[in-house]
């Protein structure tokens, strides 16, 4: 006779497990359901397609059918790629290594590697692209480019691209304009679809690229804006930066800096450092002052004193950024003789100790400054 073995688990374990799984809900797991769906559509349409080449390969149907079979295949595809990607850069599993990368050999890449595929869609496409780099991982420029294409394609017949160098600020700009030649595109078709979605979501991602867009009846216009511009961070190289008679120097001319800091020693050293290369500069001693120089006259950055590092500085950084887009700081240390400059994330900023005002402060304020061109 077959024995039925006690349970003797916990009561309160076996209570919080029932509890866990009464607690699940569809808007905590939502990344799953998209992972899942998206896995299941890109298999399902790589297997078709595969079905699609073997007719085609044993004379089942002709070229014209299986190209005809092929484009929503392909389509269905893209959805489920860009819901793929558009989860791996959201949940920050794309590994980025930035590289120096000519975005106008990159875009003309893109733009072969689609040549086919326009010319069966009936797509006229015309291209000015001027060579200018941009400090990105490869891979998301690639998979960007690519991303601004599927979203525009669908407004029209008329695809304009362009590549260049901002005047100001001098970023590296990617333009694209889609006409449609007086016939509207199709009642379906949205400018918030997954394309977009994966475009806003590796700006975020990628950092340093600034998006916009425009729709008219005549078509759609996109601009991507690459504050990792090369030739503005690269600037700062070519200056001798201790040769006070170099152009950079000459250039700091109307440059004005406010620094925040209840010390009088600190104010005095940063204001005497900065007049040695030519900046004029205030300070003030907390952010209340700080908020009413900013209204009178905004400056070109700002120093800060790490004493004061707090919750009421986020709140003023917050506040700044909703009128500029990006602004630099550079921290003033209590470690006399520290000085790093700042990488390219957001909210990364250079710091010089408070011993080395004098002699580091400078550099570190070109730096940024330089960065901003």
């Amino acid at each position: 006779m077959l024995q039925t073995k006690k349970s003797h688990s916990n009561p309160t374990t076996a209570g919080k497990a029932g509890a866990d799984a009464d607690a699940w809900s569809l808007e905590e797991h939502w990344p799953e359901l998209v992972t899942g769906l998206a896995d299941q559509i890109t298999e399902g349409v790589s297997a078709l397609q595969q079905h699609l080449d073997n007719l085609l390969a044993h004379g089942r149907i002709n070229k014209l059918e299986h190209r005809a079979l092929s484009i929503p295949a392909e389509r269905i595809k893209l959805a489920g790629v860009s819901a793929q990607q558009i989860h791996r850069f959201y949940g920050g599993r794309i590994r980025q290594s930035h590289e120096k990368v000519d975005m106008s050999v990159l875009v003309e890449g893109v733009l072969q590697e689609r040549k086919k595929e326009l010319a069966i869609l009936g797509i006229a496409l015309r291209r000015k692209l001027k060579p200018v780099e941009v400090l990105i991982d490869p891979t998301v420029a690639h998979t960007f480019v690519n991303a601004v294409l599927d979203w525009g394609m669908p407004f029209g017949n008329r695809v304009d691209v362009r590549m260049d160098l901002n005047a100001w600020p001098q970023h590296a700009r990617l333009q694209m304009r889609v006409s449609n030649d007086g016939v509207p595109p199709s009642s379906v078709t949205s400018s918030d679809n997954l394309s977009w979605m994966l475009i806003r979501q590796i700006a975020l991602g990628a950092g340093g690229i600034e998006i916009s867009r425009g729709v008219t009846d005549e078509g759609v216009n996109f601009t991507a804006l690459f504050n990792r511009t090369v030739q503005a961070i690269d600037g700062i190289s070519a200056v001798d930066l201790s040769d006070e008679h170099s152009s950079m120097f000459k250039s700091l001319s109307g440059t004005y800096v406010l620094t925040i800091s209840p010390s009088l020693q600190i104010r005095a050293d940063v204001r005497d450092a900065l007049r040695e290369i030519g900046i004029i500069s205030d300070s003030v001693v907390d952010f209340n002052q700080a908020r009413d120089a900013v209204k009178a006259r905004m400056p070109n950055l700002i120093v800060v004193d790490s004493e004061i590092k707090n919750d009421a500085f986020e709140s003023f950084r917050r506040d700044l950024l909703r009128e500029v887009f990006e602004f630099p700081f550079v921290e003033i240390s209590p470690d006399d003789s520290s000085f790093d400059m700042s990488g390219f994330g957001e909210f990364s900023m250079a710091k010089v100790g408070r011993g080395n005002i004098r002699e580091a402060l400078g550099t570190a304020v070109m730096f940024e400054l330089a960065k901003m061109m």
